[in-house]
């Protein structure tokens, strides 16, 4: 997995949150007693999930040591565990096992997700969303400036970029264990103050993984700088100086039968 830190994620918290405040909202369950977060990062999302359910007992799970240790620090109320998503298998079922922006780290969906879903309470829902955008500019000139005559050499082995599959697939995967299926798409415009700030965001997240194999800091500052050139002439600024960044992200909610056999 990619190194986080959970300052440089939250620099944007509340472009960051707005997708788990929209996913927390659709899901039609009045009071579940267990909540899960998976990949809760910093707590944000799990702070959500507090306020959408004041009684619910809740639990933050994410594999990154940073980003659980600022998670305890500003929400000291709720339970907060260290485990690879890829292996996490609580003791009990969950009422809502709910995933925000986390998923795409996670290899092999097709079998992930039936795992996942089978930790849901009878009558209870999992709810995910993901981004759905590793095609997008910013990610396509990652991927250029990577592979360019000036940083190739650096990229012996290549970066561990995210995965996300169609709605189609994530039906498909869920359509035979649950009782119904919401997916939905958005693409939200961030008005951001100017292209460096594009840059800083993939810093916190899309942008690790290809840090990381770098050798010092010294040369990560000069990959961002050839970077930041790049997605300065792909953005322009608009009339106040500000740029619009267009988001697109894939929701999923999928309700666990009351009973087997439905």
């Amino acid at each position: 997995m990619p190194t986080w830190n959970s300052d440089q994620y939250l620099k944007f918290a509340r472009e960051r949150t707005q997708p788990a405040l929209d996913l927390a909202a659709r899901i039609e369950l009045d009071a579940p007693a267990l909540v899960a977060d998976l990949g809760c990062g910093p707590g944000n999302s799990t702070a959500v999930l507090a306020q959408r359910w004041p009684s619910a007992a809740l639990t933050g799970i994410d594999s990154s040591p940073a980003m659980l240790a600022a998670a305890r620090r500003d929400f000291p109320g709720h339970t907060w565990t260290e485990h690879d998503l890829t292996t996490w298998t609580p003791d009990q079922p969950y009422h809502v096992v709910f995933t925000n922006a986390a998923l795409q780290w996670v290899p092999d969906h097709a079998a992930l997700l039936p795992r996942l879903f089978g930790h849901v309470a009878p009558g209870g829902a999992f709810a995910m969303q993901v981004p759905a955008n590793a095609q997008a500019t910013p990610h396509r000139l990652m991927r250029e400036l990577a592979a360019s005559t000036a940083w190739r050499r650096h990229f012996n082995q290549p970066a561990r970029e995210w995965r996300v599959e169609s709605a189609s697939f994530y039906y498909d995967t869920l359509s035979s264990q649950a009782a119904q299926i919401e997916l939905w798409e958005t693409h939200y415009i961030h008005v951001l103050p100017d292209p460096a700030a594009i840059v800083d965001w993939y810093r916190g997240t899309g942008l690790r993984p290809w840090l990381d194999l770098l050798p010092d800091d010294t040369t990560r500052e000069r990959f961002l700088a050839d970077y930041l050139q790049l997605i300065t002439d792909a953005f322009p600024c608009q009339a106040d100086g500000r740029v619009l960044f267009p988001f697109h992200r894939l929701f999923l909610v999928a309700y666990r039968p009351l009973r087997s056999g439905l």
